[in-house]
């Protein structure tokens, strides 16, 4: 898979993994795992790219003595979103198109 598509496509699912409610780094991996395997390091440099493009925000929580980073989902993040899935539905006439088989013996 072309790294870049991967790496938008990872990112939505980020986007998409808090989209409902804050979240931390585990969590968000344990939500995603039955759909996409991410390994901590990738989450974390999606996450620094997502807060630096302002598509979340992040803040800390005390939890059991020690400080947890939660993440939220921002408009500019909300939008990133729709226009993904908006994105997706066009892909997959095209992808429908490419893959059909050809009635014509070659």
């Amino acid at each position: 898979m072309d790294a870049q598509l991967k790496r938008g496509i990872l990112e939505v699912c980020v986007l998409r993994a808090i989209k409902n409610e804050d979240s931390y780094g585990y969590k968000i991996i344990k939500d995603m795992k039955p759909y996409i395997e991410m390994s901590e390091s990738t989450l974390y440099t999606i996450l620094k790219r997502l807060e630096n493009q302002e598509m979340i925000t992040v803040y800390t929580v005390e939890h059991n003595s020690r400080l947890r980073k939660y993440y939220h989902i921002t408009s500019i993040g909300k939008n990133r979103l729709r226009d993904f899935i908006e994105d997706w539905r066009e892909i997959m006439l095209i992808y429908k198109f490419v893959s059909k088989e050809d009635n014509i013996n070659d």
